[in-house]
């Protein structure tokens, strides 16, 4: 009698206990063990006592009692699991040391363009003593790491990374490194990757390189692979098998790229797949296909549970041992979690195999639930084995569309092929309509063209593609096959994307119109009367018509971005926004891509200017990644000479004298006193940005002593209220007299985490402490956004959003 009151019903207690996992996850630094264990025991014993009291009195209240106790067990369950997460980071004093370490590789290797990338499990560590001789130290289960390539010598004195000269290494090997190691940290910007969250979710403690060089002990391989991590050894040689395919291949060649997708959706491995094709998946919404995500499973688990069903359903016997939908039911979500293995067991293969194997539970169970509640409960259990799934975009778009699907409803009774169109149809617009608020919610954009794209790939690749390709492993002769098949999707896939609709790009709006789009989304996609369906409209106007808020006219902004050892800021006025610098580069990637578009995209950025101070490579490395998002930029600054000649276009340099206003601002270029292609540091280009009000901001590029006395000497008006450190903080930058004629209240510097130039210099930071000069770093700040209308307060990303996992908050 007592679980068949309304209150007492699944989706409650699951529902209950989501809201205490999020609840968690919301703190901002982690409590003591104690707190934790002493608060799941006295909800427990609350829980226990609101169930007898909600049995003896017939009460409501005690059924929400029972619910809030539930939600605090699991508030405190999931703080346990964070302790015990955050006790696997690396130790401070470890940071920067080299540490003689010996250990299993854990996963398959990934080689890149740069040397091995790594995932080691630690057998056993030590580190020199001061006085001589090694001692023991205690290092995180898990790191990541790279093995650089010697560079070796090329035409015109440049240098590139020789893979040839590294050793093979395979998963299951004993080796014994030397190691330098920090604590997992990554760039902190608004809208961009949370790299530590990833890092976090994945148990990986630290992160750092392998050392090689005089004096130092050689990487040694101690024990062969044997029988350690067999199935990482098949997923190496399947993967390897496939590569080397396309490595025959003359580069760019379309069936070679083919092969790359074919090597992801067999064992995983996204890194063989090109950033150009990458870039035609998102655009026609379809990148959830190529990565083994929820969807491959869950076909991959229907398709074994239909052909195990019509297997058993052959044997009577079989059949009176045990029904055939169980034995199907459950040999679909064993076959599944064989492939979610085989292809890496990430996350969201094992979330998937997770709720697989909830609905199996269920319906072997006889529980014939609602689908809310089965869809509350997989929810609950999943966040409950993986809390911070719930801060990925994936795992909600994945679960979305399975309750929209749900709640839809079956379709009316159709037969033959024409009817299994009309379903396919019909599923297929229902997710996209329900989605679509999500993905302007997590990613500000709309691929117009997804439902076309995602009709045609899903089936084909489902179906075709990746059949093939598993079936790769047994006869590889069919992995050209399956390339094949790929590559005349891809043709049709680089089609769509080229449509100028393809996709539809809108700023991100707060959390509030979000919640209400996702709302008005599901409303649509419901089986309900038209009339209760078009109320969706005005839930969907705030997310769709959303304009990000700018300075108002006589006022600025500056948003310094968090983009490692480089430099990229934003400045917006009323109307106008100029990008000074872009960022570096590195290998597979720069910090246009990964920092600066997000940020456009999310706050609906269209640049006026790209300003680039100089063209060192820490400063104009995202600039191919800005252009090709906003092509009609204007190109000013001495490190622009060079990008405008290759692309014939017009470009303006920085001369000293320059002014112009925008919307009531004033901006100054100070330096340098002749105009023209970058000659390296010397030539940055410094400019001034003044508000009506007299809020000032300064930016000076990567200039030097000899630079900041000829600005000195040119009498200038050179006080700001923010300066962007000259050089990041560079020990032949901010000279004394430079930095008192400034007279900033805050300087901001721009640098790596850790970096090999020990930016900012410690005597630059005592001097700037020693004239009151609030010193701002982005490896502790992150992006550090300024206002002129609070000219003397710098907000962090760090502080603004803090959160337990981020490297800040390491005990």
């Amino acid at each position: 009698m007592l679980l068949r009151t309304p209150w007492a019903r699944p989706e409650g207690w699951a529902l209950a206990a989501v809201a205490g996992v999020v609840l968690q996850l919301l703190q901002p630094t982690l409590w003591q063990m104690s707190f934790y264990t002493w608060c799941g025991a006295g909800a427990a014993l609350g829980w226990l006592a609101c169930l007898f009291l909600a049995w003896r009195r017939r009460s409501w209240l005690w059924w929400v009692a029972a619910w809030l106790a539930w939600a605090c067990m699991a508030f405190a369950c999931t703080g346990l699991q964070a302790l015990q997460q955050q006790a696997q980071r690396l130790a401070p004093g470890l940071e920067g040391v080299d540490l003689q370490v010996h250990a299993v590789v854990d996963a398959m290797p990934q080689r890149t363009a740069q040397g091995w990338r790594l995932r080691l499990a630690v057998l056993h560590a030590q580190r020199p003593r001061p006085e001589g001789g090694l001692v023991d130290v205690a290092l995180p289960q898990l790191l990541e790491v790279m093995w650089y390539a010697p560079r070796t010598a090329q035409a015109g004195a440049q240098t590139s990374p020789s893979n040839a000269a590294l050793p093979a290494v395979r998963a299951g090997e004993h080796w014994q490194w030397t190691l330098r190691l920090k604590a997992p940290h990554g760039a902190r910007n608004p809208h961009g990757f949370d790299w530590e969250l990833w890092l976090w979710e994945q148990g990986v403690g630290a992160t750092g390189y392998v050392r090689t060089g005089p004096g130092l002990p050689q990487p040694e391989c101690l024990a062969a692979a044997g029988m350690a991590r067999p199935v990482e050894q098949l997923r190496q040689q399947v993967r390897d098998a496939i590569v080397a395919r396309a490595d025959a291949a003359p580069p760019g060649d379309a069936h070679a790229r083919a092969l790359g997708v074919v090597a992801a959706l067999v064992t995983g491995d996204q890194r063989a797949i090109t950033l150009e094709d990458w870039e035609v998946f998102r655009r026609t919404g379809v990148a959830h296909l190529v990565s083994i995500s929820g969807l491959h499973i869950t076909m991959f688990a229907w398709l074994a549970t239909a052909a195990m069903g019509w297997l058993w359903r052959r044997s009577a016997r079989l059949c009176l041992w045990w029904p055939a939908p169980q034995a199907a039911l459950w040999a679909g979500v064993l076959l599944a979690a064989s492939y979610a293995l085989f292809s890496g067991w990430g996350l969201p293969a094992q979330r998937t195999v997770g709720m697989l194997a909830v609905v199996a539970w269920l319906r072997s169970g006889g529980w014939q639930w609602p689908w809310h509640a089965v869809w509350a409960v997989t929810l609950a259990v999943l966040a409950l084995w993986d809390p911070w799934a719930l801060c990925q975009a994936g795992f909600w778009l994945s679960f979305v569309a399975v309750g929209v699907l749900l709640a839809s409803g079956p379709a009316p009774h159709t037969s033959g092929l024409w009817g299994s169109v009309r379903q396919l149809l019909r599923e297929q617009t229902l997710v996209v309509v329900a989605l679509s608020p999500l993905s302007l919610l997590f990613f500000g954009q709309i691929s117009l063209a997804g439902m076309l794209a995602n009709l045609l790939a899903i089936p084909w690749i489902t179906l075709v593609v990746t059949p093939l390709a598993m079936l790769g492993v047994l006869w590889p002769a069919l992995w050209e096959l399956a390339a094949g098949a790929m590559q005349v999707l891809l043709w049709l896939l680089q089609l769509m994307a080229s449509w100028p609709w393809a996709s539809l790009a809108r700023p991100q709006a707060p959390w509030w119109a979000a919640l209400a789009a996702i709302a008005g989304g599901v409303l649509l996609a419901m089986p309900w009367p038209r009339a209760w369906r078009s109320l969706a409209l005005p839930l969907l106007w705030p997310a769709l018509c959303w304009q990000a808020p700018r300075p108002a006219p006589g006022m600025f902004d500056l948003l310094a971005l968090d983009v490692g050892q480089g430099s990229a800021i934003l400045l917006r006025t009323a109307r106008h926004s100029l990008l000074f610098d872009a960022g570096p580069a590195w290998q597979g990637g720069d910090a246009g891509a990964r920092a600066v578009l997000p940020l456009l995209q999310a706050w609906g950025e269209r640049l006026d200017v790209l300003l680039l101070s100089h063209s060192d490579m820490d400063h104009v490395g995202g600039v191919d990644s800005v252009l090709a998002a906003q092509p009609g930029v204007a190109l000013w600054g001495a490190g622009a000479a060079d990008f405008a000649r290759t692309r014939q276009r017009p470009w303006q340099p920085c001369v000293a004298g320059e002014q112009w206003e925008w919307d009531g601002v004033l901006w100054q270029v100070l330096h340098p006193l002749v105009g023209g292609a970058s000659q390296g540091n010397p030539s940055s280009c410094v400019l001034r940005v003044q508000a009506a009000n007299g809020a000032t901001a300064l930016l000076t590029g990567d200039i030097e002593a000899p630079q900041e006395a000829a600005l000195l000497r040119s009498g200038q008006r050179l006080t700001a209220d923010v300066l962007l450190a000259p050089h990041h903080g560079s020990r032949t930058s901010s000279s004394l007299d430079f930095v008192a004629a400034v007279a900033p209240r805050t300087v901001v510097v721009q640098a790596g985490y850790r970096n090999r130039f020990g930016h900012p210099a410690v005597q630059v930071v005592q001097r700037y402490a020693d004239l009151g000069v609030a010193v701002v770093a982005t490896p502790q700040c992150g992006a550090a956004y300024w206002s002129a209308v609070a000219a003397s307060a710098v907000v962090c990303e760090r502080q603004r959003y803090p959160h337990y996992w981020s490297a800040d908050s390491a005990p």
